[in-house]
């Protein structure tokens, strides 16, 4: 099978020049990701619940 032309070239350049976050940096971002997406599914399904309760009392 043929190598792609400068594929090693492209990966070495990309590797190189892309700065990676410091471990505290990624774990504090983890945490509010993790907490926003707890919140955020809060909220959906309290809405859901509501419009349960709506549609049960109208149908």
């Amino acid at each position: 099978m043929r190598k792609i032309p400068n594929l090693d070239h492209f990966f070495n350049e990309f590797v190189r020049n892309v700065t990676w976050p410091k471990w505290e940096e990624l774990q504090s971002s983890a945490v509010m990701v993790s907490v926003s997406v707890f919140i955020l599914s809060l909220i959906v399904s309290c809405i859901d619940a509501i419009f349960g309760i709506v549609f049960h009392v109208i149908f």
